[in-house]
């Protein structure tokens, strides 16, 4: 991909992005900030988590993600009886009296993780350290996974009997963590519409694999002034009861804060959302703009701040 300057590739990638919605937005009505923080999240190399009942169309988000971007996409349904092996791939014995690893639904470019905690902790684990490290480990062997490599894993908040909530180092993995509301009346409607009839669209195909990793670099070149980065880092440091930083607020209600992983995704997230708003560098409105599915699932409240019916969000804001 030749562009001649930075500008201009921060020109084209708005222009992509502007694309993209318009193309996902014919098959996903509404959720116009989820399909903003999903593209924002894989724009920056990070993971996204959505949080929200069954039957809202988080499946068909991914698909259609997958379909506009051009890329490979695995769905591996989390079940209580799921092994590492069922994510990973295994060595089989081949005919020829040798071992061959068989990759599994881990080798794609999107993975959709459906309902990550029904599945034990030695299975979120094993895609945890994938998303991570970005390689496979078995057998002693390394194998690489395709890039961009991008999980979006989905939970659902109603039936929380057997399942296993992915603990706090591990959800710090993920970069953004969206919630899904219901759709409003007239969204719904025009679902309903769509979805009841013999309608089928035809996806136009916006950017490919090596675009993204292009796109993917240029967020990180995307230049940064220092009050902005200042107040990037100075939102994550408030959050962190019985330090100087914080506030009487987080002192009183939050058990534990951010850590530094926020402060680089508030970093990251402020220059992509700079960038597909056609802005050369990011300003304190690009970072409260991502500031809340970053934070979200990094402080935890403490038994006041739940008696007193205070939510995270409300801390979120108050900080901002």
């Amino acid at each position: 991909m030749a562009y001649n300057s930075d500008k201009e590739a921060i020109d084209a990638l708005s222009a992509s992005y502007q694309k993209i919605r318009q193309e996902i937005g014919n098959v996903i009505i509404g959720q116009d900030e989820v399909v903003k923080s999903v593209l924002i999240s894989i724009f920056s190399n990070g993971h996204c988590l959505l949080v929200g009942v069954p039957g809202l169309a988080k499946t068909l988000l991914v698909q259609t993600v997958s379909q506009v971007l051009d890329l490979s996409y695995n769905r591996v349904q989390f079940t209580p009886d799921l092994m590492p092996s069922d994510i990973l791939g295994s060595e089989i014995l081949g005919e020829d009296r040798a071992f061959k690893f068989i990759k599994g639904p881990v080798f794609s470019n999107i993975i959709l993780a459906d309902e990550i905690n029904r599945t034990p902790p030695k299975t979120q684990a094993a895609l945890l350290e994938a998303m991570q490290e970005k390689i496979v480990t078995v057998g002693g062997q390394e194998y690489p996974l395709p890039q961009p490599f991008f999980v979006l894993a989905t939970q659902n908040p109603i039936e929380q009997e057997g399942t296993y909530p992915l603990p706090e180092a591990q959800l710090d993995r993920f970069m953004f963590n969206v919630f899904l509301s219901y759709p409003s009346f007239k969204d719904e409607l025009q679902v309903v519409k769509n979805t009841t009839a013999n309608r089928k669209i035809e996806l136009q195909k916006v950017l490919n694999a090596e675009e993204i990793k292009f796109f993917q670099k240029l967020v990180r070149n995307v230049p940064i002034t220092d009050n902005v980065l200042e107040y990037a880092v100075s939102i994550a440091a408030k959050t962190r009861p019985g330090t100087p930083t914080a506030t009487d607020e987080v002192n009183r209600f939050l058990s534990w804060g951010a850590g530094p992983r926020a402060s680089q995704f508030l970093v990251l997230g402020a220059k992509c959302h700079a960038a597909i708003s056609g802005k050369y560098s990011p300003d304190i409105e690009d970072v409260q703009a991502v500031a809340e599915p970053i934070l979200r699932h990094r402080i935890v409240r403490n038994y006041k701040a739940e008696a007193e019916g205070i939510s995270t969000e409300d801390l979120i804001r108050r900080l901002l």
